[in-house]
């Protein structure tokens, strides 16, 4: 997974951010001002960076004006007038999120740019499970296990968002999408299938009232 240096001068935000980056297994360092970011930089090696705009000492524009190195940006503001989103992708920010924002939405823009810079995971292992995500493939010990397209999307988004609860209404969201017409137990049978497939009746739990789970160790990531 990786490494991340996250700049933002609200500590509850900052902790929030840095707690559930962490369970999906991500790696971060946490700084609270503009001038930090640098320190920072000289102490560690990062694959991306999430900066906000209004920082004490050094604003993130100042921030990534003075970057000498090529990382990753991701803004993250209460500032949502347009005229500050081109500013941020002028200056040559990857990407802009409003406060408040949805941790699941983040970590898909994370996911998004890492994957643009060829920083993100492209495959995973959890027991005997391999998941090839680049080539859409999964193998249980040598066996290549035969998953249908929304398998597949529905594993792979467990993958990425590992270790965090999901309601169904929300899985249906990001694996069946918005026009959907089909109702929430599309998903217990889709969950169902994988479970037996995989192997995995023990590591996707079910989370009462709410959805699902795929828990995962660290030592495992």
């Amino acid at each position: 997974m990786a490494k991340i240096l996250i700049a933002e001068d609200e500590h509850a935000i900052n902790t929030l951010i840095k707690k559930n980056l962490t369970l999906v297994g991500h790696s971060c360092v946490c700084v609270f001002d503009g001038e930090a970011v640098f320190d920072a930089l000289e102490a560690h090696s990062f694959d991306l960076i999430l900066l906000d705009i209004m920082m004490p000492k050094m604003d993130g524009f100042q921030v990534l004006e003075a970057l000498i190195e090529r990382i990753p940006v991701i803004f993250l503001t209460a500032r949502s007038a347009i005229d500050d989103r081109v500013k941020g992708l002028r200056l040559g920010a990857d990407d802009y999120i409003v406060k408040p924002f949805d941790m699941l939405e983040l970590q898909a823009r994370i996911e998004t740019v890492l994957r643009r810079f060829n920083k993100a995971d492209t495959t995973f292992t959890l027991a005997d499970v391999k998941i090839d995500m680049a080539g859409q493939q999964v193998f249980k010990g040598e066996s290549f296990v035969e998953l249908s397209p929304k398998e597949f999307l529905l594993i792979e988004t467990f993958v990425k968002n590992r270790n965090i609860a999901l309601s169904r209404d929300k899985l249906l969201e990001m694996v069946w999408g918005y026009d959907f017409y089909g109702d929430t137990r599309t998903v217990d049978v889709h969950v169902h299938s994988l479970r037996k497939k995989l192997g995995w009746e023990h590591m996707i739990k079910t989370v009462y009232k709410t959805g699902y789970r795929l828990e995962v160790a660290k030592h495992e990531d």
